[in-house]
């Protein structure tokens, strides 16, 4: 258990940091996820559509810290090759 008072502070920040990336990660999850559901309904539209909107995401939750900017690049990556794939 945290003792003095610098230590008492650090576990407040982290708990706040905590809450913040969770909902980062939670948001950015559910972003992938319609770019899959698109993916996997068909619709070449949304699933371009659903992409644009899960780009930026990806790439802040990488800025942030969240996940490590190559997972961020390679799931963009992967997404964008999958989306390309149904145009064709």
């Amino acid at each position: 258990m945290a003792n003095t008072p610098s230590a008492k502070k650090a576990v407040r920040k982290i708990e706040r940091r905590t809450k913040i990336n969770k909902s980062r990660r939670s948001q950015m999850r559910t972003y992938v996820r319609k770019v899959e559901e698109a993916i996997a309904s068909g619709d070449s539209g949304a699933a371009v559509a659903a992409l644009r909107a899960a780009e930026p995401l990806l790439m802040r939750a990488a800025q942030k810290g969240i996940v490590h900017k190559n997972t961020a690049s390679r799931k963009v990556s992967r997404l964008s090759h999958r989306v390309n794939a149904l145009g064709k």
